[in-house]
């Protein structure tokens, strides 16, 4: 077995990245992360998961996830449109987030692109979404970016939205399973039940 695969709690094949615990970022792997979703509140949690994850590391961002999701109105795109300096104000003094104005801002505004764009997010989404028969080999196969991401950031930003370059968009499309990139023999990855039967 790879070195980036390891075998969790459960005996199941993991990505190595997840650790072998019940955890958090356990259950994400397992139940979000490379599986593809079309719901406008997941989408727009994994956008702005990105945008606070730009400069930083993901292990802390996911961290606050929770604080995340109540600082942001349960990630529900109409209310968080609706969100005005006072409340950019009041999330900038809120220790359980990362208190980046800039981001925070951009959250809101990137809200407001989502009700107004088009196409929509979910459609952009589907146009880039890859079905792939052949997992990726190893972690060191995994881009940043990729040409999609980078033709994908380019138009989010002529929509308005913000901080969505190549990179934290690449990091969206595999957080909502535009692309799978659970790593070859990770009981998620795309070949895994095939690779199974064989065995």
């Amino acid at each position: 077995m790879s070195s980036d695969v390891i075998i969790g709690h459960d005996g199941k094949p993991r990505c190595a990245w997840v650790g072998t615990g019940d955890t958090a970022s356990g259950r994400y792997h397992d139940e979000v992360w490379g599986t593809r979703t079309y719901d406008e509140s997941a989408l727009f949690e994994a956008l702005t998961l990105g945008v606070f994850e730009v400069g930083l590391s993901w292990s802390i961002v996911f961290g606050k996830r929770d604080a995340f999701r109540k600082a942001f109105r349960g990630f529900d795109v109409a209310k968080v449109a609706t969100m005005t300096a006072r409340d950019v104000d009041r999330l900038t003094q809120n220790a359980s987030i990362i208190r980046n104005r800039a981001k925070i801002q951009a959250t809101v505004d990137n809200a407001r692109a989502m009700i107004s764009a088009s196409p929509s997010l979910a459609e952009l989404a589907k146009s880039y979404a890859v079905t792939r028969k052949r997992s990726p080999r190893s972690v060191a196969d995994l881009p940043k970016s990729t040409l999609e991401a980078e033709t994908f950031a380019k138009q989010l930003k002529s929509q308005g939205y913000r901080f969505v370059g190549p990179t934290s968009v690449y990091a969206f499309m595999q957080n909502v399973g535009v692309v799978n990139d659970h790593v070859h023999g990770c009981f998620r990855a795309t070949d895994y039940t095939a690779t199974a039967r064989r065995g």
